[in-house]
């Protein structure tokens, strides 16, 4: 399976820092946010990499390079200085994964989790499997519920999305490279009974804010994280 990591956000709310540095390039504990995936992405046993960008992209070009420094192979998807938003940026790098199914994981997250629970395959039926976690203090009204005998997910209160998910490369086929939200095409899937989902196992941080960078690395350091 190939992998996708979203990092095309400008980080407004983690401003200043964020004026000179693209917010998944902001370090939490030793690491910037994109090396923790990219290192996790590897151990789970997944080299191939693309990278979207957009707010100071020659900056995360510069750092990830082509991945050889970090063992993994990474491609770059340079959106422009706006970007595209998520579905837009994922259907721009949609011929990386040669129509298969893919793994994508938010650039400005922490997870301290085992990636492998991400990487298996779509079931029949499934278009795509979203990994869900509870609801943090920032997001109370949750994004979706979750059937559990069946896994469907909706629209709805009990979870947050986590911003990991596994694609079919058939959803997002046929879209014109242009700016475009992920939700409605979760809508979509959710009506036709193709939305399925999955509890995140692990700890899960939203780095949005300077109160919530600063949570994570509170977090790092008092579970000794390397």
């Amino acid at each position: 399976m190939r992998a996708m990591i979203l990092a095309a956000g400008r980080g407004e709310r983690l401003r200043p820092i964020t004026d000179t540095i693209p917010k998944p390039m902001v370090k939490v504990g030793d690491k910037e946010l994109l090396l923790w995936h990219i290192l996790k992405l590897k151990k789970a046993g997944i080299t191939q990499i693309i990278v979207n960008s957009a707010h100071l992209s020659e900056k995360i070009v510069s750092f990830l390079k082509d991945g050889a420094d970090f063992g993994v192979s990474i491609t770059h998807s340079v959106e422009g200085p706006t970007g595209l938003e998520t579905a837009g940026g994922i259907i721009k790098a949609l011929p990386f994964f040669k129509g298969e199914s893919f793994l994508v994981v938010n650039g400005d997250t922490f997870i301290d989790a085992d990636y492998s629970q991400f990487i298996h395959p779509l079931k029949k039926g499934e278009s795509a499997r979203i990994y869900l976690v509870e609801n943090p203090e920032h997001n109370s009204h949750g994004d979706f519920s979750l059937d559990p005998q069946s896994k469907l997910c909706s629209r709805g209160p009990q979870f947050t999305f986590s911003g990991v998910a596994v694609y079919s490369s058939a959803v997002f086929e046929g879209y014109p490279i242009e700016k475009r939200p992920l939700l409605p095409i979760f809508e979509k899937l959710a009506q036709n009974r193709e939305l399925k989902g999955e509890l995140l196992k692990g700890s899960w941080f939203d780095v949005g804010t300077i109160d919530r960078l600063n949570n994570v690395n509170t977090y790092i350091k008092s579970h000794n994280i390397i």
